[in-house]
């Protein structure tokens, strides 16, 4: 019989997906996860079965996370036009205020892997369009409150912010709030 684990799978997973975040997939090895972490690989491969399977682990975790914050910044008072900008500005202005930018792992994985892993591109194609659910529901929203012009069509502008979202979030490792907010205000120019 096992030993019981000594460690909190929820910590574990927050500090394996920082490493993972950071580093992207291939660049974390076992001694890293294992460093960041505090358990040791054995334990670790022991209790998440190998390095995939941790990963994978961490990318629901992150996308939980995601869905949380867009479920409170899609909710912000004001029209569409300010809500969407207001939750498109709080993502640039978290990404630049990171001690190292990183952008979204999401986006990062999909550069990495999902070109050569069916499976992660399966994944990360869920995710992704569970985000442009967000923004369509929203677009509706503001179609029903009557500030989206009802001949919108939700789910190609949904598609076109998840678009704005995702290029953000790479351009905010390289450039500053002025530029990022050009383009925040040039996306949503449709409303």
């Amino acid at each position: 019989m096992g030993r019981p684990r000594s460690f909190d799978d929820n910590v574990v997973l927050s500090r394996a997906m920082e490493a993972f975040w950071t580093n992207g997939y291939a660049d974390t090895s076992p001694a890293q996860l294992a460093e960041a972490t505090g358990v040791a690989k054995g334990s670790l491969y022991n209790a998440f079965r190998s390095k995939r399977a941790l990963f994978e682990r961490c990318l629901d975790l992150y996308h939980q996370q995601i869905n949380k914050l867009a479920e409170g910044l899609l909710e912000h008072p004001g029209s569409t036009r300010e809500c969407l900008g207001y939750a498109l500005r709080s993502v640039v202005d978290s990404d630049l205020a990171q001690p190292r930018r990183r952008g979204c792992l999401i986006g990062n994985t999909a550069v990495e892997l999902a070109g050569q892993d069916p499976g992660v591109a399966k994944k990360l194609r869920r995710m992704q369009d569970e985000s442009t659910g967000w923004f369509a529901a929203r677009v509706e929203r503001g179609q029903r409150e009557g500030d989206v012009p009802r001949d919108l069509d939700s789910r190609a502008f949904a598609e076109h912010l998840a678009n704005t979202l995702a290029g953000l979030r790479v351009m905010a490792m390289t450039h500053e709030a002025p530029a990022l907010y050009r383009i925040i205000d040039t996306a949503l120019a449709a409303l």
